[in-house]
């Protein structure tokens, strides 16, 4: 008797590796202004970068290792919190990332129209 292992599906694999990189990015951008971690989970969701909790505290601790990140735990609504924020350097290094990434952006669009213009012509 054979056992078929279905490989993962190519598309989920890789949105994770795109997901990565700009979960990044939006956690350093939303940091601007401090949060906590639950309110910088809801943040991100609410402007469609949900995130899981085992994700979020790994890379929060991550990026403050780095420099990118101060944190201060303090007492809100009876019960300690750490908030984050975007430190000078992260602050830099967020300048240079979204620069990078909108360099990115514009040549994939200008890529993917550039092939869709290309269809367009071998179907005329």
């Amino acid at each position: 008797m054979s056992h078929t292992v279905s490989s993962p599906d190519p598309f989920d694999n890789l949105r994770l590796e795109l997901r990565r990189g700009c979960l990044v990015l939006a956690v350093l951008a939303q940091l601007r202004a401090e949060h906590y971690g639950y309110a910088l989970r809801k943040a991100l969701a609410d402007r469609g970068m949900a995130i899981d909790e085992n994700t979020l505290y790994p890379l929060l601790r991550r990026l403050e290792t780095q420099g990118l990140l101060v944190s201060e735990w303090r007492e809100e609504d009876k019960r300690n919190k750490r908030f984050y924020r975007l430190s000078s350097h992260g602050q830099g290094v967020l300048d240079q990332l979204l620069e990078e990434w909108q360099s990115i952006n514009a040549s994939l669009t200008r890529i993917a129209e550039g092939d869709a213009l290309l269809e367009l012509k071998a179907e005329s």
